[in-house]
Parts: C-alpha cells; structure tokens; sequence
C-alpha cells in the first residue's frame, strides 16, 4: 500500500518574469521539501494551480517533480478534470511517470449526484489501478461527497483514503470514527490538523506546508508521539497565518510565503491575481512572526 503517512505537500508552481514554468525554482522547492522532512508531494494540486497548464505544461511539472522526489518521498499526482475519461488519460501518464497514487476530486461543474460520484471513482480506480486519494472540497467543485458514498467506495481496493476539505470536522469525525479498513481520512483543513490527528488521522496534505513545512513536520510528530501540548503550542504560532490563508487569496499567500518567504517563486497565473500589496504585507508580517 502506498504510504500516506505525514505530511504531504501540495506544491506551488514556481513562474518566472514571463510566467513560464520555472523548473529549476521547483527543483530547489521539491528539494528543499525533502530537506525538511515532509512525506510527499502532491503535483498538480489545486494549490500547483493546475487548471492553467497546457498539456505540455502539466508534463513538464509532473517530469521536473519526479526528476527530484522520486524513491525519496511519495508522489501523488492531482489528476481531477471535468470528465472522467479524461482523468483516465492524466492519470495514465502520471503512472508512466513513475507516481505511486493519484489525488481526485469529484468532477467540478457538472455537480454529478452520489451515484455519478461513485460511477466517476469506480470508473476511474478500475481503469488505472492505482491508489486514490478521493479529494472532498464541495466550497470548489460544487458537490459533497457524502459519508455513505466514502463508505462505498473505501470498500473498492484501489480507492485508499479521502482528503476530507469540506471544513465540517463533524463530517470528518464521523469518517474517523468509523474505522474503515485499509483506508486513510487525511486533514484536508490546515486549521484542523490538531484535531485530525487526535482522533486518529495520520497525514495532512497542506498548501500551507509551502510555507511552514518543518513546523508542520514537527506538529505531526508531536502529535504522533502523544505530545498534545507541544502540537497546540507548534498550532498556536502558526495559526495566524494559515487562518489568514484560509481568509483568502489562498495560492497567492501560498506562493508569497514560500519557505517562510525566503524563496521567490513569482506570481499566480490569470484567472488569479495579485494581492495588494498592503494585504501582503500584511500576510507577510504573520510569516514572518514564525
């Protein structure tokens, strides 16, 4: 089984001045991750700004990434699309690349039922044979994915967890406490973790991780050591920053705090703009009190 354990980052996509892919900035930021710690890396997640990349784009990412973390750390690729046989060809190719597991939300616009929930999941676990990571964030894709329907297809072999972003811990907690088999509920919240990890989460994929990847590291360790204070004193001094993230202009924050804004990985990509330069400032004074 692939392992999910810790913390996983989904990754920027550095651009430079032409807002071109900046791959030797995402070397050294993939790199860096490692250094610090982390489980995995997620390529092409929401936070990758994944839904600007040309074909050429996505496999430039996917290859510079892999180039990097391969037998170092997991590698998840995102491979959510409107349709699910186009997520088959995406994740087809993330295989050939050498990643080990997918991440995939419900189909975003086409506010799909439970059954085309299941169908979508079902289809996509039965083509490609490998583990996903199903991705419940209704506030972006339009639909929720509901307990019954996680509780159907935990059962399939190839669907291994949910990364649980709806912001409804009650709805987490339920999925927590229902022990299912072979099958992970990761912290999709990043001011959730704490409480994740309490009732038995062992993994985070976290934007914020970006921008504090040692300090959620650490977070995770005492946690899993059964060192509650220390989690909450290591939560404490990073949550103004995260709760400022999950404020707004999330990737914009993501991407300016990077490595506790110590490395420049440009702009985002149109249909996402800068911040003023107040609000990051702003922003930049909480990192900065880490």
């Amino acid at each position: 089984m692939m392992d999910i354990k810790g913390i996983l980052v989904p990754t920027v996509t550095p651009f430079d001045q032409n807002g071109k892919v900046d791959t030797a900035t995402l070397e050294k930021l993939v790199q860096s991750f490692i250094d610090k710690g982390v489980a995995g890396i997620v390529a092409c997640g929401t936070t990758g700004e994944y839904y600007t990349f040309s074909p050429e784009e996505r496999t430039l990412v996917l290859t510079t990434i892999a180039k990097v973390a391969k037998g170092k750390v997991t590698l998840i690729a995102g491979v959510n699309s409107l349709s699910s046989d186009h997520t088959i060809e995406l994740a087809h190719e993330a295989k050939s690349l050498g990643y080990e597991g997918l991440m995939l939300s419900a189909n975003p616009y086409s506010l799909p039922s439970q059954q085309g929930i299941i169908a979508h999941f079902e289809k996509v676990a039965d083509a490609v044979k490998m583990p996903i990571i199903m991705y419940n964030f209704p506030a972006r894709v339009g639909v929720n994915i509901e307990f019954e329907t996680v509780e159907h297809l935990a059962r399939h072999p190839y669907i291994v967890g949910i990364k649980e972003s709806s912001g409804n811990f009650s709805q987490a907690l339920r999925m927590l406490q229902a022990g299912f088999k072979n099958f992970e509920v990761v912290c999709g919240c990043d001011d959730q973790p704490v409480d994740f990890f309490f009732w038995g989460s062992k993994s985070w994929i976290a934007g914020a991780a970006n921008v504090f990847p040692e300090e959620q590291v650490a977070l995770f360790e005492a946690s899993q050591a059964g060192n509650w204070d220390e989690a909450r004193r290591i939560m404490t001094r990073i949550y103004p920053a995260i709760h400022s993230m999950e404020s707004g202009d999330y990737n914009q924050k993501a991407k300016a705090g990077c490595l506790k804004a110590t490395l420049d990985v440009g702009k985002v990509r149109v249909p996402l703009v800068d911040m003023s330069e107040e609000d990051r400032q702003a922003f930049l004074a909480l990192v900065k009190q880490v």
